[in-house]
């Protein structure tokens, strides 16, 4: 029997596990993964205050990590098969275990956003990729294309740069929709090409990818490039595969909070990229895992 249970290790999870256990709750937090969500797989984060020089997401989630150990967080590791409302203890189902809780938080983050292109699903692996940091060694020397528009597709294809031979971002707009900075930064990147009002039809390849299939959305032209990997960033989905019937979300699967961070359920709370709002950072993250903590004492009180 925990007090607080957290769902995720995210930014937004580990913050509401350390706020919680400091103030002395029994406090656990489970992971399918490592520690650290989405942020520990960003190479360098430059918007987090207090490091002028930028930090990188693996260093910075590590850091949040050992903080939670030093106030006695618990882990649990393994994929959360469902979250039990019924009662007024929940019961969190992790592999074949069952955990109760007084209370839980759910932070479990967000997944990447698939384009269901052809052959997408069957060369995930095989060329496709939804991390840079993660597998753009695996590319190295290579030609590689970046899908998308956003801050993360633009830094992601930065990223890439460093060490492909040339990098392609295709977006499907007529400009990019990421933050000026970053927007200057790839303008001024000699390896980096920019194709606009351009869209990814088809993923072509046997057992790895060799080319794709694009299309000109003004046009209508159709063109097929030679191609080694495929980055996809897309936007992203909530990870809401175990979330209970009762538990009320928007029309995209995020969780509807107040701004305390309270569900409609008592004793459920939702912290992070999970739960529906209009910015997603790691800063925005940690703001909701510090905010929770007072909901979570009025609810035991």
């Amino acid at each position: 029997m925990y007090d607080v249970l957290v769902i995720g290790a995210g930014p937004a999870g580990m913050t509401a596990a350390i706020y919680a256990a400091r103030a002395g709750y029994k406090t656990a937090m489970a992971e399918v993964g490592v520690p650290g969500g989405q942020a520990a797989t960003t190479e360098i984060i430059e918007n987090y205050p207090g490091f002028p020089q930028g930090v990188a997401g693996p260093d910075l989630m590590y850091k949040f990590f050992e903080q939670t150990q030093t106030f006695g967080v618990e882990m649990l590791y393994g994929y959360v098969e469902s979250l039990d409302c019924s009662d007024e203890v929940k019961k969190v189902k992790i592999g074949d275990s069952i955990y109760e809780s007084k209370a839980v938080v759910i932070a479990s983050g967000a997944k990447p956003k698939t384009l269901g292109v052809a052959n997408e699903d069957r060369m995930r692996g095989r060329g496709v990729s939804y991390c840079a940091t993660c597998d753009g060694f695996f590319f190295k020397d290579k030609d590689v294309l970046v899908v998308g528009g956003g801050d993360t597709a633009v830094e992601e294809a930065m990223y890439l740069t460093k060490m492909c031979r040339k990098v392609t971002l295709i977006h499907r707009r007529d400009q990019l929709r990421a933050n000026r900075t970053a927007q200057n930064r790839a303008f001024a990147n000699e390896k980096l090409e920019i194709v606009y009002n351009t869209t990814l039809e088809e993923i072509i390849g046997e057992d790895k990818v060799t080319a794709v299939r694009l299309k000109n959305k003004v046009t209508g032209e159709e063109t097929v490039m030679d191609i080694n990997g495929i980055f996809i960033f897309a936007g992203y989905l909530p990870n809401n595969d175990f979330f209970p019937a009762e538990l009320e979300v928007d029309k995209n699967g995020y969780v509807l909070t107040d701004e305390k961070m309270q569900t409609n359920i008592p004793g459920v709370f939702a912290v992070g990229d999970v739960r529906k709002k209009a910015l997603r950072q790691v800063t925005t993250a940690v703001g909701d895992g510090g905010a929770v903590i007072s909901a979570i004492e009025e609810y035991f009180a």
